[in-house]
């Protein structure tokens, strides 16, 4: 049962043994470490116990789930060994009596259950480990050893934080004593007394500075004003107040922290008072000294340049951001209006950045962008400026140009740099650039009509196919023309009816039924001809028209659905996709409920399709919108599953019903018997939480015999079906005939 590393198993349970047969916290030597061993099969508890005992714990067992609960009521225990499979209380409800009671014991769940349910339950459960039997002696062995040794180290940060709360007051008043610098002068100005914090901060010894007048101290820019605080007479409110001075400093190791100067500067804030002795003679006081505190402002002034730097510069690339490059740039277009000379402003938009972004993540990204500053910034001389406008956007300034080929080299040079590959922990990513370049004078005499047009310029670039540099023409404010026709055109498609739905079926890969059927959004342009989705919808994100365009998709799929029912007598369940923008606005879930009665739709038939970005942007009033949904019948979907910020949380947190396998992963299966355990992995997840599985974007016969065959038989993709019109969708159904259960219909805006 427990393997025959007898001689590993004898020298982890000694080195276990040292360290946890007592906690010993504060010098006081707590109780040995108290085990509960519950199994029900006789056999294996006492092999259990007999390997356990004479190592320094205090073991009892239990042969039942009551026995152990018995136990647990009227004892503490340390650790509990706990055996799923018992005959009267499972090991997962003996669990939940310790979570319920609040019972301080770890737990290692002991199990020969191979199902994934039973891990995830005591996991859930808070269980320290899961160890499945039969187990290796040692391997046993360990973890006893390691979950005492956690106690242990809980137990005594808990003795600590102890001890460091009852003296934080001490520790208080000895901060506040004495963290300056303490010293007093003579009426000459020379020291008579100063504390060791001045050898600490500055490098002198008291011996050093007694007797010396203080100017050896002070910065001579300083002095003047060094001057009167030193030899202050003044006292009560008249008196110097937090006069900053610089004093030298030379080579020390301070005793507080290990901080070491060299030959350099550090930055005080002084106060001082005049010292006086009554004079019994003439009724006065005297004047015999002056008495000051010196506080190291150092850091503090430090932190006034980061964050004066940071108001100027871009954190992530350390470059200057839009309101320096401004500055530069006025200066420079100054300067070349003095000189009667050009100057260059380019601005450059990363290509294919989102992509990166999106696939491999925000942290990955901006790794991306990092890199690319750093190669940009190689191509320029020492006088220009690269700047990070935001984004994936960049600006450069080239001043003192001799004519416009400077800057046709200086954009080869950047889009020659940014051509080669770039390493991002692994993933090797190739991205592009388009530049729009717009030259003073001729391309305007302003800072904001150089960047608007330079910034015309690149997206001319971006028009004709990216990866490109441009020159700014006049001509070129046609395309932000064209951009407003199609923005008019696209408000003029929903007024016309230009916009249709298209559906791809979803097949039941054992029966060869449709089970199903995702929605693709489609434009009848009127001179273009039909556009999909990923042609028009960008744009619309961009220009706020996803709001009215998912509106009109909300009325044409319940429609459709009455369309379907009349049609082929089949209760279709439809997924809506949504985008972020339309699930943040407020008044979603009452147009949805809307839509819903005046077509007289069941709740029951609609599943909202989401996908990770919607879990970010704005979590918790995402679980808000999907909740009401939910309580009026609505089930939910969650999309691309895995390909960006993933977390197992989502899952938990959202109202999840439904799970799709996004078709990059789908794309690796290439090999029948191979091994893809992303997949796999997605899959048992879905089972594990009960959820329902759908692939899409399946193509080949290998690909879907290799999901059938590990439990994913819900699949869509070009080896089954394209997308297709209604009337033919619905011919397809009338066809095939009514299926053996209800049908979930998918739409989406893809």
């Amino acid at each position: 049962m427990f393997g025959d590393a007898e001689g590993q198993g004898g020298l982890v349970a000694g080195s276990v043994t040292g360290s946890v047969a007592g906690f010993e916290v504060g010098g006081d030597i707590q109780l040995e470490p108290r085990l509960l061993l519950v199994d029900d099969e006789p056999r294996l508890l006492a092999s259990l116990h007999e390997l356990l005992r004479g190592r320094g714990y205090h073991l009892t067992t239990a042969s039942s789930g009551s026995e152990a609960i018995a136990h647990l009521s009227s004892q503490r225990f340390d650790l509990v060994l706990l055996d799923l499979r018992l005959p009267d209380i499972g090991g997962h409800e003996i669990m939940d009596f310790i979570n319920a009671r609040g019972i301080d014991a770890d737990v290692i769940v002991m199990s020969g259950e191979v199902g994934i349910d039973a891990a995830i339950g005591a996991l859930k459960r808070g269980a320290y480990d899961y160890l499945r039997k039969p187990y290796a002696r040692e391997e046993l062995l360990k973890t006893v050893g390691n979950a005492l040794e956690q106690r242990r180290l809980a137990t005594m940060n808990a003795h600590i934080a102890n001890q460091l709360e009852n003296s934080e007051k001490m520790y208080r008043y000895l901060v506040d004593s004495s963290p300056d610098i303490i010293y007093t002068l003579n009426h000459e100005g020379r020291f008579t007394f100063v504390n060791d914090r001045a050898y600490q901060l500055l490098g002198f010894s008291r011996d050093e500075l007694i007797g010396k007048h203080y100017s050896i101290l002070v910065h001579d820019e300083d002095l003047e004003r060094a001057r009167y605080v030193f030899n202050e007479r003044r006292v009560d409110e008249r008196a110097s107040r937090n006069v900053e001075l610089r004093l030298k400093c030379r080579g020390a190791r301070s005793n507080a922290g290990d901080r070491t100067f060299n030959n350099t500067l550090m930055t005080i804030s002084l106060n001082s008072i005049g010292m006086h002795v009554p004079d019994q003679d003439v009724k006065k006081l005297e004047f015999f000294g002056t008495y000051g505190v010196a506080r190291d402002i150092t850091d503090r002034k430090r932190a006034e340049e980061v964050i004066s730097y940071q108001a100027y510069h871009d954190i992530l690339t350390d470059l200057p951001n839009r309101i320096l490059f401004k500055d530069r740039l006025g200066l420079a277009v100054i300067q070349a209006k003095r000189k009667q000379t050009e100057l260059a402003v380019m601005f450059i938009d990363l290509d294919r950045f989102k992509l990166v972004n999106d696939t491999l993540g925000h942290v990955k990204g901006d790794e991306l962008l990092q890199q690319a500053a750093v190669r940009l910034k190689e191509c320029l001389r020492k006088g220009d400026t690269l700047a990070r406008q935001g984004g994936d956007e960049f600006t450069i300034v080239l001043p003192e140009l001799r004519d416009r080929d400077d800057a046709r080299m200086v954009a080869d040079k950047f889009l020659e740099s940014l051509h080669r590959p770039f390493d991002l922990d692994g993933h090797e990513v190739h991205i592009s650039a388009s530049i729009g370049i717009a030259i003073y004078p001729g391309d305007g005499e302003s800072i904001d009509e150089l960047l608007r047009h330079a910034d015309i310029a690149m997206y001319q670039v971006k028009a004709l196919g990216k990866n490109g540099h441009s020159f700014y023409h006049d001509s070129m404010l046609d395309v932000s023309h064209q951009k407003i026709a199609l923005e008019h055109a696209l408000r003029r498609a929903l007024e016309h009816n230009e916009l249709e739905m298209y559906y791809q079926p979803q097949l039941d890969a054992t029966t060869g039924r449709i089970v199903g059927a995702e929605a693709l959004m489609r434009w009848n342009h009127p001179t273009r001809g039909l556009l999909s989705a990923g042609e028009f919808l960008p744009f619309a994100e961009d220009n706020g028209l996803m709001l009215p365009i998912s509106d009109w998709m909300i009325g044409a799929l319940c429609r459709d659905m009455l369309q379907w029912n009349l049609a082929s007598g089949q209760a279709v369940r439809l997924s809506l996709n949504l985008s972020p923008q339309y699930l943040d606005r407020g008044d979603f879930f009452e147009k949805m409920r809307g839509a819903l009665v005046r077509y007289g739709i069941s709740p029951s038939q609609i599943e909202v399709e989401i996908t990770e970005n919607i879990c970010i942007r704005n979590p918790q009033y995402a679980i808000e919108q999907l909740n009401k949904l939910c309580q009026l019948g609505v089930s939910v979907a969650i999309d691309d599953f895995g390909t960006g910020y993933s977390s197992l949380s989502y899952l938990h947190r959202f109202p999840i019903h439904t799970m799709k396998i996004d078709q990059s992963f789908v794309k690796e299966i290439h090999d029948e018997n191979g091994h893809y355990p992303v997949i796999l992995a997605i899959i048992s997840i879905a089972r594990g939480l009960g959820l329902h599985l759908i692939a899409e974007g399946v193509e080949t016969e290998v690909q879907a015999n290799y999901l059938k065959a590990n439990g994913c038989e819900t699949m869509q993709g070009y080896l089954f079906y394209r997308p297709i019109s209604l009337s033919n969708f619905i011919g397809v159904l009338r066809a095939q005939g009514a299926p053996a259960g209800p049908i979930a219909a998918r739409a989406g805006l893809a």
